[in-house]
């Protein structure tokens, strides 16, 4: 097919007339004069047996030469399979997304595509799974360690390096357990990217065997009968506030987590059943712990004082909040039980320890100490199995912990059938 047909001069001397008219240039290159005088240079093309027209400009700002180098560029991609047109389109895209990335950054939000912006997409779909203070850890712990550093990357561009880059930090402290957390969560977050349809693959797979593993370390607890003792008596001589003496004297009786009890409501607490029933947001269960007699003791002492408001151990300052996270582990430092003795939530330990070696049913104490089964159905269904003998088990154990802390020769309880 001819080419190259016309000259310069002819397409700046050319007139409008009463409809659209071409000058072909051949090879699917012509002007399209409007009847406006505007001269607009246009490609016919066919690709995968379509017949399609692509733009290339409008004259003079478009000159011949610029027309015939563009309609070649074209012929080109077409000449491999790839549709110009389309081309043009994933520019035209790529350049409103730069436009919309950069009108976001400047308000401080994260590039669309990015890992932030991905990132924060899967931390706000677990709102519905988590409770409120665990989605705010998330969200801390990706705000300080990870958005920082690929924050701002495409995440179809993120590789392994990327992502163990970030992690190296923590891992040189010995941060070994956030390290190990982040990953996985990283892991998570690439899921979810995978399965929207941002990126194909996850580079954080490549990581884990980079991660060295971590030393489980126990929560400090005592297991001795002497020192379960003495610690009795050392709690019973407390002598902060009225509401943290009662916090601590019922945790060893009730021995479950600390935010639980700390945040015990008087809507859970029935004096007459001689049951405490909190919803446990760890396992996501109704849970039912017996009251002792003494932990019955315990609670009518404290009633008059807090039973008119939401908890029973409501903070110090008056605000409607429950006793703060801190209180019980300040208490027992107070009492000379540093973090590598004691802590708050060596309780369950101590309990879980003791009441094993007496024979009780390992379920039972499991079932107390709110280890559920992760299947939920199960744990619904398991919530008030072996509740006899948890009734049973938890007076046995309070009778018990008033024998060591009078100092009495105890004799170890041994499950009653």
């Amino acid at each position: 097919m001819a080419k190259e047909l016309l000259k310069p001069v002819t397409v700046s001397n050319a007139k409008p007339g009463d409809k659209d008219k071409r000058l072909n240039d051949g090879n699917g290159l012509y002007v399209l004069i409007k009847t406006t005088g505007a001269k607009w240079w246009r490609l016919d093309y066919t690709i995968n047996g379509t017949r399609k027209t692509l733009s290339l400009g409008v004259f003079p700002a478009t000159s011949l030469a610029d027309a015939r180098r563009k309609a070649e560029e074209a012929r080109a991609k077409v000449a491999n399979g790839v549709d110009p047109s389309d081309t043009r389109k994933e520019i035209k895209a790529a350049k409103q997304i730069e436009a919309e990335n950069q009108k976001r950054i400047d308000a401080g939000l994260p590039a669309i595509n990015s890992f932030e912006h991905v990132a924060r997409e899967w931390l706000a779909s677990l709102l519905h799974t988590v409770t409120d203070k665990t989605h705010q850890k998330k969200v801390r712990r990706f705000e300080l360690h990870v958005f920082p550093s690929i924050g701002q990357m495409g995440i179809a561009v993120i590789k392994s390096p990327n992502i163990y880059s970030l992690l190296k930090p923590l891992i040189a402290k010995g941060e070994l357990e956030t390290a190990h957390r982040l990953h996985s969560e990283i892991g998570a977050a690439f899921a979810y990217a995978i399965a929207h349809g941002f990126t194909d693959y996850d580079p954080a797979q490549a990581v884990a065997a980079q991660i060295p593993p971590q030393k489980v370390k126990h929560r400090a607890a005592l297991t001795e009968q002497k020192e379960v003792g003495q610690m009795l008596r050392d709690i019973y001589s407390y002598e902060g506030t009225f509401v943290v003496q009662c916090a601590l004297r019922i945790s060893p009786l009730l021995f479950q987590r600390p935010g639980e009890i700390r945040q015990m409501e008087w809507k859970d607490v029935d004096l007459v059943e001689r049951e405490w029933r909190p919803f446990v947001t760890k396992t996501n269960v109704l849970h039912i712990v017996p009251l002792s007699a003494q932990a019955i003791t315990i609670l009518e002492a404290i009633k008059p004082l807090t039973g008119s408001g939401r908890y029973v151990f409501p903070s110090i300052r008056g605000d409607g909040r429950p006793m703060s996270d801190g209180t019980i582990r300040t208490a027992l430092r107070t009492l000379g039980y540093d973090k590598d003795s004691m802590s708050a939530h060596g309780f369950r330990t101590t309990a879980s320890t003791l009441l094993n070696e007496q024979g009780w049913s390992p379920d039972a104490i499991e079932r107390q100490l709110c280890h559920m089964p992760k299947d939920q159905v199960r744990a619904a269904y398991n919530r008030a199995q072996y509740l006899d003998e948890r009734r049973r088990m938890m007076q046995a154990w309070a009778d018990y912990l008033d024998g060591l802390k009078n100092g009495a020769q105890i004799i170890p309880i041994k499950k009653i059938g």
